[in-house]
């Protein structure tokens, strides 16, 4: 199970605060979708936008952010997805996604169960793939990048990779059906240490923990 330090509660830090910066988050990625938008429409790219919900399984970043183990193995989630045509069936991807659960941490002696809401966000960028020239296109997904934890006040960013794949069913010109299934790995710690040392030449080893996820999404694809 990951672990870390216990997390600390807000005081000088009102949840508004929270809100402001994760709102603002979400306005600049907004922002640059539209931009990324008219850009590729104005260049003649094929552009598809995509709301995406499903479950994700595995609580392992439960655990990690409220620092506990929790009875909660998953979540649904939701979030979206976009996509620019590069050519030859690979197009760029960014997918940002959020999760969210309640789950019960044990009291400790003589006190009850405190119950908590996590939240996880995800800002993914990568490619995919896509195979064969009939209606249902079969693909392959590859994306990196951060994912944010938070409790109560508390909130840690870590570095996340994931890949996957799927199939797109057309329904119309503009309109079609997205099925996907991903895995991903985020680097909750890592820590380096030396082993042996010989005439001032040292041997390190590396420890890393992660925590695994895997998910099921369907998503709507509006092409333009």
């Amino acid at each position: 199970m990951p672990t870390r330090t216990q997390p600390k509660r807000a005081v000088s830090s009102p949840a508004q605060s929270a809100v402001e910066r994760h709102t603002k988050w979400f306005v600049v990625a907004a922002l640059a979708i539209v931009l990324l938008l008219r850009s590729s429409v104005v260049q003649g790219q094929t552009v598809e936008a995509a709301p995406v919900g499903g479950y994700r399984f595995g609580g392992d970043l439960f655990e990690f952010v409220t620092n506990s183990s929790v009875d909660t193995d998953g979540a649904p989630v939701v979030g979206g997805a976009l996509n620019v045509d590069l050519g030859d069936g690979l197009s760029f991807e960014a997918l940002v996604t959020r999760q969210e659960a309640h789950v019960t941490i044990p009291g400790a002696a003589f006190s009850a169960p405190v119950r908590w809401r996590v939240v996880v966000d995800q800002w993914l960028a990568g490619g995919r793939q896509e195979f064969g020239v009939g209606r249902a296109r079969p693909f392959l997904t590859g994306l990196l990048g951060l994912t944010r934890c938070g409790i109560e006040g508390d909130n840690e960013v870590r570095f996340t990779v994931a890949a996957g794949g799927g199939v797109k069913l057309p329904l119309q010109r503009r309109l079609g059906i997205r099925l996907d299934g991903r895995v991903f790995t985020t680097f909750v710690d890592a820590d380096t240490r030396a082993v042996a040392c010989v005439q001032g030449t040292c041997l390190f080893g590396l420890d890393v923990n992660v925590a695994w996820q895997a998910e099921f999404t369907a998503a709507m694809i509006l092409v333009f």
